[in-house]
């Protein structure tokens, strides 16, 4: 038996919290709070993904996510010929990644599963305790077509999000430059549209700035349905890190914190150099976002 990962690793939604908290909410109202301790502070938490080790076995390379002071992963599927996701389906099962998780007191965050789609990874998922799985949109269409192609898209896809709801599992739709899901407008109209708790949007602001658009914009559009967040500017090799790229992503996380984000905060670039060179940039861009938390969302 695998040992689900903890309540922090994948909290409760937002949603769901409000509607369980309402009454409360209302009595604590009814009169006037004497010493109430103030809002607790925002926290952010960081994740990366093993993709950026592609060249390790899946081991190794949570290890060396691990020494790097993450407490999370997210484990790739083939992209870029990533093996990591697709051993643990055929080989290690979840007993072997529970044990590489134990091992090296990491939690399970996602699995990026643009290769091989989500049914095929959704029981492994859910065998795990569940978690955020990420993929694609669809096709992009012209403006005026958005809505209805919108209204397609979410019938289309939701067998996945029946198998999500299922396995105890989300289910993020990254934005991407050219793709149904690019456009600020079309964030809009994703979230107008959904209705299940299970799916929601995986933010790449990466592909934001590729068309002009604000990401402190675009979490704001995509509230308490902001499953999983790309920290990745648009530049190139390592540059696509924060810190070492030139995007001042302070409003970023103070954008998230305003929204009340629960999920992870993700370095991330699609460059893989060698694991030592990787190391150091992502402890440099770990560092800075934890710089720009402290100025975005004071003690």
């Amino acid at each position: 038996m695998t040992t689900p990962p903890s309540e922090s690793a994948f909290p409760v939604s937002r949603r769901t919290f409000l509607k369980t908290t309402a009454c409360a909410a209302a009595a604590a109202c009814a009169a006037p709070a004497v010493g109430a301790d103030p809002p607790a502070r925002w926290e952010m938490r960081l994740s990366t993904s093993s993709i950026h080790y592609l060249h390790l076995p899946v081991g190794q390379a949570c290890e060396q996510i691990a020494k790097l002071g993450f407490p999370a992963v997210d484990v790739w599927s083939g992209h870029a010929g990533c093996p990591h996701l697709d051993d643990v389906l055929n080989n290690l099962g979840p007993d072997g990644l529970q044990k590489i998780l134990d091992d090296t007191k990491l939690k399970l965050f996602s699995f990026s599963v643009y290769r091989g789609g989500f049914p095929r990874y959704a029981e492994l998922l859910g065998a795990m305790g569940g978690g955020v799985a990420i993929q694609g949109s669809a096709a992009p269409c012209k403006p005026e077509e958005l809505t209805g192609r919108m209204k397609q898209f979410m019938e289309q896809i939701k067998p996945q999000v029946e198998l999500a709801e299922k396995h105890n599992c989300k289910l993020a739709v990254e934005n991407h430059g050219h793709a149904l899901l690019d456009s600020v407008d079309s964030f809009k109209a994703f979230c107008d549209l959904n209705t299940s708790p299970h799916l929601g949007i995986a933010l790449a602001p990466y592909h934001v700035q590729g068309i002009g658009g604000s990401v402190p914009e675009v979490i704001e559009t995509c509230g308490d349905q902001l499953f999983y967040f790309y920290a990745w500017q648009r530049a190139g090799g390592t540059e696509q890190l924060p810190g070492i790229g030139p995007t001042d992503c302070t409003p970023w996380i103070a954008a998230l914190a305003q929204a009340g984000y629960e999920w992870y905060v993700k370095p991330f670039m699609h460059h893989a150099p060698g694991p030592d060179e990787t190391s150091e940039a992502l402890a440099k861009s770990r560092d800075y976002l934890k710089e720009c938390y402290a100025k975005a969302v004071p003690a």
